[in-house]
């Protein structure tokens, strides 16, 4: 398979999404560090070749959608196998191992954990305004998060290229390590009476959103530092979650920019 790249403002080379189909070709992406953005195995397929790939699956924590032949066959009219995986167009990277190198150039954390954010479009107009911003890492579970296709990379303006996207197992664990890690989590959600604009976010901030339908998880709201909401004054009471980001990420700008 033919491999595009793409040359972006840091000198780094980064794949444009592509397409593997067929068993071997997705073990062996995966066998060498690609990153898989999603993955549609046929129902019903079998054989030692997809227990093999079952194996991979597993030992990498990679989930995959069980699908009807005929959608992989609308995907793609070459001879998948029963397998095709989409390569993602960015690197992924890891909390854990960005935090180090934010607090060694002598800068406040300020971060932004979305759960559960689905939307692609979403996710795009998010990152735009995070980077414009100077947030230093976007911070996604590996399961129910929007893919970075090229509609979430387009939405980005390019974004997506340029912050750091950690995709991690469990955002619980993660909140937990942040926490350990000397930042505050501050929860944006409507399940309190705090305004986002008395919160303190001039220390190390992780600032989570949530789905605009279930909002933030129990979970990542119990060991939360601070709950806080946007006042709302009209009738719908509510703003699309990436204008609510939006919102906050800026106050917490603005609180930066005054005390710097």
């Amino acid at each position: 398979m033919q491999h595009n790249f793409q040359r972006h403002d840091r000198g780094e080379k980064r794949e444009s999404n592509q397409m593997v189909f067929g068993i071997r070709a997705v073990i062996e992406a995966i066998d060498s560090g690609k990153e898989i953005e999603s993955l549609f195995i046929q129902r019903g397929i079998s054989g030692s070749l997809f227990l093999e790939l079952k194996s991979l699956l597993k030992e990498h924590g990679l989930s995959y959608q069980q699908v009807p032949i005929e959608k992989l066959n609308r995907i793609t009219r070459k001879n998948h196998q029963g397998v095709i995986a989409v390569i993602s167009p960015i690197i992924y990277q890891h909390i854990e191992d960005l935090l180090p190198t934010i607090y060694e150039r002598g800068e406040t954390p300020l971060l932004l954990m979305l759960d559960g954010v689905t939307d692609v479009r979403n996710m795009g107009a998010i990152a735009r305004t995070a980077e414009c911003a100077g947030v230093h890492a976007i911070i996604v579970p590996k399961k129910g998060s929007a893919e970075i296709n090229p509609d979430a990379i387009k939405t980005s303006a390019g974004a997506l290229y340029k912050i750091p996207v950690c995709r991690e197992d469990s955002l619980g664990k993660t909140g937990r390590f942040l926490i350990e890690s000397g930042i505050q989590l501050v929860v944006s959600t409507e399940k309190t009476k705090e305004s986002v604009y008395d919160v303190d976010y001039s220390g190390p901030t992780c600032i989570i959103m949530g789905a605009e339908d279930v909002g933030v998880s129990d979970e990542l709201i119990r060991i939360s530092d601070k709950l806080a909401k946007i006042p709302m004054f009209g009738e719908i009471g509510s703003l699309n979650v990436s204008v609510s980001a939006a919102v906050v990420i800026y106050e917490a700008i603005r609180q930066r920019g005054l005390e710097s």
